[in-house]
């Protein structure tokens, strides 16, 4: 297929947390806001005056100064987290808004903060408390947890307008690029897509760590591309593959398992498209907040959440979206040392076998998993078993 018009900018853009787009806002005089979790309502980080960044770590090699503060047995996301603050790589954000999604995230921050990692004086950490279920009075902390830990400090310490109306104009906004992002989502579902799971997930990763306004014209015009994309005549994909599981902002593992012959029709996995880019509906009956956390509660996909429901929710999830976009089979990852997901993994993956019947690759990964022969044998292994399941008429 024709390369994508705005691909590479895309690309090099996710090649440095500190980015082009992240220097356009802040000459612009907005202030940016930093978190390392998708439990943190992201509308609320994107008012007028700021914007949000999810931290990642890219070219991540040695993560040795880290672990000299943090335990092996943390995930290496963490650890590549606080090797690159150690460096100085995120001295470009004014703020720090951490939830306690897993107490490995909590050491990292924690270690960020009394190592004095960020340069800027008037720099400041917010600690959040997020509920374990999904209920009424999960919902009531929840509320009670942005609003003095969002909406408080960045009124009191960057001046910024954390009135209703600025929290709805900051939801059409967020919504605008959900409604982009999922329609060019749509195009997965086709036999022969137009579009690789790998381009994909650069433009979503892409509205986790740029301010989202910035984005908008090229989305648009890259949505515009590809009503009129030919893909290529012959359909290169030996099955397709949902990809679900723990945080995921390495472009290297979608690129491996698509070279492996499997596409990524559908993503479910933090920094993913579902959940994270669905589109948040107000109505005028409630005020904004409660609204935006009750969706991002019971919308809320992560394994940190430990009432049943939601334990049961998050199999049938996956099932539902793999027959939505046509899966053949289901890679179900987890960074290594990665708790909440390594249980999760380990159910899950016999639920959506036994019970739901779909072919699954169940594996824990690197953070940066680069070229690793390990992680492609098994993706060519289980690409194989389930084509020859196919021909021989099987089926899932």
């Amino acid at each position: 297929m024709k390369d994508l018009k705005h691909l590479y900018f895309f690309e090099k853009l996710l090649e440095d947390a500190h980015n082009d787009l992240v220097r356009q806002a802040q000459a612009q005089g907005r202030r940016c806001v930093a978190t390392v979790c998708e439990n943190i309502p992201e509308p609320l980080l994107n008012l007028p005056g700021v914007f949000a960044v999810r931290f990642r770590a890219p070219r991540t090699g040695t993560t040795e100064m880290a672990g000299y503060y943090l335990t092996s047995f943390l995930c290496e996301y963490t650890k590549a987290l606080l090797e690159r603050a150690m460096e100085g790589g995120y001295n470009f954000a004014d703020c720090m808004i951490a939830p306690d999604g897993c107490s490995m995230l909590n050491r990292c921050v924690e270690n960020m903060e009394l190592l004095k990692t960020m340069q800027k004086e008037a720099f400041f950490y917010e600690y959040m408390e997020i509920p374990m279920k999904a209920d009424d009075n999960g919902l009531k902390l929840y509320v009670l947890q942005c609003r003095n830990h969002i909406l408080k400090p960045l009124a009191e310490r960057l001046g910024i307008d954390v009135s209703d109306g600025a929290i709805r104009s900051a939801v059409e906004e967020h919504n605008r690029v959900c409604r982009l992002i999922r329609q060019i989502g749509e195009y997965r579902r086709e036999e022969n897509p137009r579009i690789t799971g790998y381009e994909f997930h650069i433009l979503t990763l892409a509205t986790y760590t740029a301010p989202k306004d910035l984005l908008v014209q090229r989305l648009e015009e890259t949505l515009e591309e590809l009503k009129n994309r030919k893909p290529d005549a012959k359909n290169p994909w030996r099955i397709r593959v949902l990809l679900a599981g723990s945080e995921v902002d390495d472009v290297d593992l979608i690129r491996l398992i698509e070279e492996c012959g499997a596409y990524v029709c559908a993503d479910r996995f933090c920094y993913g498209s579902f959940p994270g880019r669905e589109e948040i509906g107000l109505t005028q009956e409630e005020d904004a907040l409660t609204q935006i956390c009750r969706q991002y509660m019971y919308r809320g996909q992560c394994a940190r959440y430990m009432n049943q429901a939601k334990i049961q929710e998050r199999r049938s999830y996956v099932a539902r979206l793999a027959g939505e976009y046509h899966a053949d089979g289901i890679i179900y990852e987890q960074m290594k040392f990665c708790d909440p997901w390594a249980y999760e993994r380990m159910v899950g993956t016999q639920v959506l076998r036994e019970e739901y019947h779909y072919p699954v690759l169940s594996v824990d990964r690197p953070y940066a998993v680069g070229n690793s022969g390990q992680l492609r044998t098994r993706v060519q292994a289980f690409v194989e078993s389930v084509e020859l399941k196919k021909l021989q008429g099987g089926g899932r």
